[in-house]
């Protein structure tokens, strides 16, 4: 190991802090502003990207711990253990993972329909959604997540996180085009709650320090409930800096649910169930 990796008493000095990745979108700002307010900030070294390039991160093992798209944390189930009461999902509408379309869904049979989303997970539903409940076969691609250029091209557009967000309140309006709510599409179809991504440790990283593991995940909790309670001056805060006003912003952080506990690992269930996982990928919870 090259020496200037240690410190002055021999250890590895790339263990002191775990490697933790934190999603740029406006939707885990209450996961994280907490965590400057307790002064847990300057205990993790913070990784920020797109949902599917810090899932790609945890499971190549260059993050530790951090959050990771459902599709993906299934798939990788047997390397990851999830963080207990902790993930990005709704029970009802989302705000931000929607289909923006031209025609009704029931017509999108054979057109195009353009992928600006960075969570396969999101994908995955909508073309669920459009498959089951509408019966419909699109010609999908995959292009960035720019609504107009989208429009030109494609009938619909599936995007999520921040560009959904402009794409529904301001963008589509404007272009007369319709938004479809996918976490609320879910809730009319199943009845239950839908989780986008999930928190979740490497079981090596885990095997090696379970206290950091334990430490990172109650400074996760603290800093959701912390940014809960205060949500007023969090949406104020973050609106100094984004297109969106603060009671858009407060009416956001509250509409979009961030447990995990029995129901949504019910809608998990069944998600995992109906795009074709086998019966033994699930997710399983850190014990206490």
């Amino acid at each position: 190991m090259d020496k200037s990796a240690r410190d002055t008493h021999g250890t590895d000095s790339r263990l002191t802090r775990p490697r933790v990745g934190h999603i740029q979108f406006l939707n885990c700002v209450p996961l994280y502003w907490g965590l400057a307010r307790t002064g847990t900030l300057l205990d993790v070294e913070l990784t920020k990207d797109t949902p599917e390039k810090l899932s790609a991160q945890l499971v190549r093992g260059d993050l530790d711990i951090g959050p990771i798209t459902l599709m993906e944390y299934l798939r990788h189930a047997d390397e990851l253990i999830a963080l207990p009461d902790i993930a990005v999902g709704c029970d009802g509408p989302v705000m931000s993972c929607v289909i923006v379309s031209q025609l009704p869904l029931d017509r999108l049979d054979g057109e195009r329909v353009a992928l600006g989303s960075t969570s396969r997970t999101s994908v995955r539903l909508a073309q669920l959604l459009l498959t089951e409940q509408y019966g419909v076969t699109p010609d999908y691609y995959t292009c960035p997540p720019d609504l107009a250029l989208m429009m030109q091209e494609a009938q619909a557009a599936v995007l999520i996180g921040d560009a959904a967000l402009r794409a529904s309140l301001h963008d589509a309006p404007r272009l007369g085009l319709e938004v479809h709510d996918l976490g609320l599409m879910w809730k009319e179809w199943t009845g239950l709650p839908f989780v986008f991504a999930v928190w979740a440790a490497r079981r090596d990283f885990l095997a090696a320090r379970p206290d950091a593991v334990h430490n990172v995940h109650k400074a996760f909790l603290a800093s959701r409930d912390l940014s809960l309670e205060e949500v007023a001056k969090v949406a104020e805060q973050a609106a100094r800096w984004e297109a969106f006003d603060e009671e858009l912003l407060r009416r956001y952080f509250t509409t979009l649910d961030f447990s995990l506990g029995p129901d949504q690992l019910t809608g998990i269930a069944e998600f995992a169930r109906r795009v074709g996982f086998p019966p033994a990928a699930k997710v399983e919870l850190l014990a206490p």
